[in-house]
């Protein structure tokens, strides 16, 4: 059995923890009362009783976090490769994406770590601690499961409410996280046209949303908690008052069982364990609503995506490298793009054209891969021959060699400086001291807009891959290095495929085809 087995039947110890420790304090108790030695075995299953359940309480914890997280490790490897390289059913914006990749799985691996331990042992332990109520009193026991009977059914109330608190929470924190991601991304341009006013409004609403959301959910927490409560107090009541008089012989009516102060005491300290399973239960109820909605949103993420009637149809056998859109649309909330139809062979430049925001990077997100068309079919491409340069390339802390090298971790400092030769970037290194080794941020700072653009053309370079997307390769270039990335496209162009979203006239003109959006 492995450990995450062990971790979902931890309860059983402390089960059988709480059934040594009542006997052993019924006997001792016993034995005091009756002014004789307090036996061995009572103070062994005492003791026996609280060592078992105290070890097994700190091995739940420890192996339910660590079975969650082995659980998840896989879970999280695909959807972080989904959310950054893999077509989706539907677009989701950078905050969306954020808190799924984030939040959603904190709020998946809290389930497991917490409320899966606790699950089983609250459906079977009230069963098994009855069982052992029944060995020194059936009447204690029936007392106890009659009040199981309306408890359920009130926890089921509370759950149903509880999942429609839950699902509404969440889609309020991801709309929060993508509104506060796209203003910090636009705080330039709000300062600028003095938006600041309207954009706290806008914040302060969503955080209203939250705070009422959460609200929702504690209100149903404290339902269930007082119906839990309520209950627990109830039966533990009924059997003290039950042993209680059996023992004094007041009870109103006759029973068919006469009752012992040894097998009342185990009665009475068995009583409350009843229920402590499912108040643990209760207290991590609340992830197991928001796991599960969580779970939800995932899901049909990592679902392949349904055969839309856009297909990536198989490589021609009679036109090898040849890529060839037919009838392509993409249709996001708002927007359509396309139809777009053409054929690339294994050579050639192609300028896609058009005003921002007419669909040139989504299309070029359709050729990669990474977004499925609505309509229409693109031939099949491996996305391990597709270079991109994009217009905000990726940046990671560390030097330049080591951001250069992401495309070919073999590639040698001669091959880097020769492809920084290639886009402009020798001046760069001429002119810092540090050469490659100049120390980068996640933003790129010390370099401009162009050496970023550059950086990223460069490092497309150099993976030598047949099919090079490159978006907006010029922009942000002095009309010398512009021209010098043109005639450097149309040179590769003459040995691979080259497609190149522009607005750069000059660069549209140097292109052997031409598709306007």
């Amino acid at each position: 059995m492995s450990k995450r087995e062990y971790s979902d039947f931890w309860w059983l110890g402390d089960v059988l923890g709480a059934i040594l420790f009542a006997w052993g304090l019924a006997d001792a108790l016993s034995a005091l009362i009756a002014d004789v030695p307090v036996p061995a075995a009572a103070i062994a299953s005492l003791l026996a009783g609280g060592a078992v359940r105290a070890l097994t309480s700190w091995a739940a914890q420890a192996q339910g976090a660590a079975a969650a997280q082995r659980a998840l490790a896989p879970l999280r490897v695909q959807l972080h490769r989904r959310l950054l390289a893999e077509p989706l059913a539907q677009p989701l914006t950078v905050g969306e994406s954020a808190a799924i990749a984030i939040d959603h799985l904190d709020r998946v691996e809290a389930h497991r770590a917490r409320f899966v331990p606790v699950r089983l042992a609250a459906a079977a332990g009230p069963v098994l601690i009855a069982v052992a109520v029944a060995f020194a009193s059936p009447v204690a026991a029936t007392i106890l499961l009659a009040t199981l009977i309306p408890f359920v059914l009130g926890m089921v109330l509370a759950g149903t409410m509880a999942r429609r608190a839950a699902d509404a929470q969440l889609v309020a924190l991801a709309q929060l996280s993508d509104l506060f991601v796209e203003r910090l991304r636009m705080l330039a341009i709000i300062r600028h046209f003095g938006a600041g006013e309207r954009i706290t409004r806008q914040a302060g609403a969503a955080t209203a949303a939250i705070a009422q959301r959460t609200l929702a959910v504690l209100r149903v927490a404290f339902l269930s908690s007082a119906v839990l409560e309520f209950f627990a107090a109830l039966s533990v009541a009924l059997v003290a008052v039950y042993c209680g008089f059996s023992l004094l012989g007041l009870l109103p009516f006759p029973v068919p069982e006469t009752l012992t102060f040894r097998e009342a005491m185990v009665a009475l300290a068995l009583a409350p364990e009843f229920y402590l399973p499912m108040r643990r239960l209760a207290a991590v109820y609340h992830e197991k609503q928001m796991g599960e909605a969580a779970q939800a949103v995932i899901d049909p993420l990592l679902a392949p995506p349904p055969a839309p009637a856009a297909a990536r149809s198989a490589p021609d056998a009679a036109s090898p490298g040849q890529l060839t859109l037919d009838g392509v649309e993409i249709i996001w909330p708002g927007a359509r793009i396309g139809p777009v139809s053409f054929t690339l062979g294994a050579t050639g430049l192609l300028a896609l054209v058009g005003p921002t925001g007419s669909g040139k990077t989504s299309l070029l997100a359709v050729i990669a891969g990474q977004v499925q068309p609505n309509t229409g079919s693109v031939s099949a491409i491996d996305p391990a021959d597709v270079a991109w340069a994009a217009q905000r390339p990726l940046i990671l802390p560390g030097t330049l060699r080591d951001n250069l090298a992401l495309a070919r971790p073999s590639a040698s400092d001669a091959e880097l400086r020769a492809v920084c030769s290639e886009v402009g970037l020798d001046a760069l290194l001429d002119t810092r001291a540090d050469g490659l080794d100049l120390p980068l941020d996640h933003r790129g700072s010390g370099l401009s807009g162009g050496e970023r653009r550059r950086l990223g053309l460069a490092r497309a370079l150099l993976a030598r891959r047949p099919l090079l997307l490159c978006d907006e390769p010029t922009a942000d270039l002095d009309a010398d290095s512009a021209a010098r990335i043109t005639a450097l496209l149309r040179e590769i162009a003459t040995r691979q495929a080259v497609i190149v979203a522009t607005h750069d006239p000059d660069l549209a003109a140097r292109a052997d085809r031409i598709v306007t959006l």
